[in-house]
């Protein structure tokens, strides 16, 4: 299986997820770090995919989603964006729109305490 093939099935049979450097339980970097916490605070059962662990794997994502940085998040199949992309959807509230139009369950306490914490 080619990477381009690996990463289209863990996005298409995974509702949520995240490529990031690290896991969700130890992010590697900054921004990976952010979007999990996020996507953890709120209570978001997703995927995590290491790209650290797979050289083809870290490559192909970027090539697959046409977008260069690290972390990715994918939403039902669907590129949503990167860690700025994730964090701006999160303080405006269209990150909760979205997992609420997708059936993707999470804490909507939890997102209005992220909101609330950066206003």
């Amino acid at each position: 299986m080619t990477a381009q093939d690996q990463i289209k099935e863990t996005v298409t049979s995974n509702d949520v997820v995240l490529f990031m450097k690290g896991t969700k339980s130890m992010p590697q970097c900054g921004f990976s770090s952010r979007v999990a916490g996020v996507l953890n605070f709120m209570g978001v059962d997703f995927n995590d995919v290491n790209v650290l662990a797979d050289e083809e794997i870290r490559q192909g994502i970027k090539d697959f989603s046409d977008w260069p940085t690290i972390p990715q998040l994918y939403v039902k199949g669907e590129f949503v964006g990167g860690c700025d992309i994730i964090t701006e959807m999160t303080l405006s509230g269209e990150l909760d729109t979205l997992f609420a139009e997708n059936g993707v369950t999470f804490d909507q306490a939890a997102a209005d305490k992220i909101r609330e914490a950066n206003a």
